[in-house]
């Protein structure tokens, strides 16, 4: 990881060295003492070499490594579930390494150790076929538990989280559990009006917990916030609504000509900054006010509301509503909102992946999925100009000879009539190459720092998008890629054209 942004951190290295201490003897403990004067440039030499002959293998080579992956995934990637061949998540364990975490996670850089078979608890039925450990080795248990959906599992040593071994997303049981998520969002819109009602009639409660969740329950709902979770000391702080404090909010009774503007600054998930100026209606304003009194920055704002009291406070609303439900819900809506507004049905399909695109990049920015400006961005985008520079001067010649070549045809020779014939063709298409490169070049530079992905896997009732294809004749590859097909398999086969959220 030398030539990783992480060794530049003091925490990274701080902690690394604290964990690569714990597994000296007593002699190394008193020679090695200080981490500035380690040198693991040969290691990561011998790495970086072996990384380029497995490059530079030969045909022969990278068939033989193919072919024993392929055994492999064989003997180790499909289980049986009530009779029917069910394909496995990721079957490989994470070999041992460094701790990264997402964001600036304060225990970036310890060391993640080796998973033993001690570790592993293996969960099957009672008549099968228990798989084998390692020699000399033996599994932490064996259990036949058919109200859970892992197949193994084991506790990491950096954060001590429980990791597990699953089921492909195209299996059977993901399906049924996503479709059920996705109708859970639908049985949401029955009663979205009455909800927000009940929470807009709360924000005069003359209980402060109650007024408290209501308000909460607003942002959840417009905004799309996550719930929050009380963070440990040695966790990222990273904030959702009900864990919001004091100094993540401004309050500004006018801003940049809007009036009662509340300004959200806050790590969200992932330590990305979410910021966001926000008109609000005036009860809002004046509770925030009221909640904010006599506080300090570093004091809750909801000082009286948790996500287990919102939470079930959700649950009496509607079976099965949570916070997460809320996000689902506007961020399909969004999606089916803005695809009726944008969608031209006589655009070209380059055009309609726009279209697509903005409309999902709509749903990104609600639920603030960023991501940072890729590193290679600017050269791809350097390479993308270069190609509409060309494709522009091929245009600019073909354009001059289709010139020459309708002259000369005016001239009588049929000869000349299908040149200049062909040439208006190969125009035509030159210019329809042009607009394709015009139109990625566009949704490349507004893409940079959005990501798009999430959302259309987490969030996104699949069926908005199939049946949108089927009716704008868009293939379905252009907007699920071979894995989002797998996984929405269902989806692709249940939703005709007329769907709708």
């Amino acid at each position: 990881m030398l030539n990783h942004d992480y060794c530049t951190k003091d925490v990274f290295n701080n902690n690394f060295f604290k964990d690569f201490r714990k597994s000296m003897t007593d002699k190394e403990k008193d020679i090695i003492k200080d981490f500035r004067k380690c040198n693991f440039k040969e290691m990561f030499d011998y790495f970086q070499a072996e990384s380029e002959k497995r490059k530079a293998a030969t045909k022969e080579e990278k068939l033989a490594r193919k072919n024993e992956n392929e055994a492999l995934m064989k003997e180790y990637g499909f289980c049986m579930i009530d009779g029917h061949k069910e394909k496995i998540g990721n079957f490989r364990l994470e070999p041992p390494g460094l701790f990264r975490g997402r964001g600036e996670h304060p225990k970036m850089g310890m060391i993640k150790r080796r998973i033993a078979a001690s570790d592993v608890s293996i969960n099957c039925g009672k008549s099968s076929h228990v798989p084998k450990p390692p020699p000399g080795q033996t599994w932490k248990e064996v259990r036949h538990d058919s109200t859970v959906t892992w197949l193994a599992s084991w506790i990491e040593n950096v954060q001590g989280q429980v990791k597990y071994i699953m089921l492909n997303p195209s299996s059977k049981l993901k399906g049924e559990k996503d479709h059920i998520k996705y109708e859970t969002a639908r049985r949401l819109d029955k009663v979205i009006d009455k909800i927000r009602a009940t929470y807009r009639d709360e924000w005069k409660s003359k209980e402060m917990r109650v007024r408290q969740r209501a308000v909460a329950l607003y942002f959840i709902d417009k905004l799309a916030l996550r719930a929050g979770n009380e963070k440990d000391e040695d966790q990222a702080d990273t904030v959702g609504c009900c864990s919001l404090r004091v100094e993540h909010v401004s309050l500004h009774k006018e801003l940049n000509g809007k009036e009662n503007v509340v300004v959200f600054d806050f790590p969200g998930k992932d330590s990305i900054r979410y910021y966001n100026e926000v008109e609000v209606e005036k009860r809002v304003f004046k509770n925030l006010e009221l909640f904010m009194e006599n506080k300090r920055d570093g004091d809750d704002l909801f000082d009286r509301l948790n996500t287990q009291v919102l939470n079930e406070h959700l649950k009496e609303l509607m079976d099965g509503l949570t916070a997460k439900v809320f996000r689902t819900y506007n961020a399909s809506k969004t999606l089916q909102n803005q695809l009726d507004l944008l969608t031209d049905p006589n655009a070209s399909v380059p055009e309609k992946l726009l279209t697509y695109n903005r409309a999902n990049r709509a749903v990104a920015i609600l639920c603030n999925h960023q991501r940072s400006v890729p590193k290679g961005h600017q050269k791809s985008m350097e390479n993308l100009k270069e190609k509409i520079r060309s494709k522009r001067d091929a245009i600019d010649d073909c354009e001059a000879e289709y010139h020459d070549a309708k002259k000369a045809a005016k001239r009588g020779s049929v000869k000349e009539k299908v040149i200049a014939d062909k040439k208006g063709k190969q125009l035509e298409r030159l210019k329809d190459q042009l607009k394709k490169l015009e139109l990625q070049e566009t949704d490349r530079d507004e893409n940079k720092t959005i990501a798009l992905g999430t959302s259309k896997l987490n969030y996104l009732d699949p069926r908005i998008s199939v049946a949108w294809c089927k009716k704008n004749g868009v293939p379905i590859e252009k907007i699920f890629n071979k894995t989002q097909r797998t996984k929405f398999l269902w989806a692709i086969h249940m939703a005709d054209e007329n769907y709708r959220f």
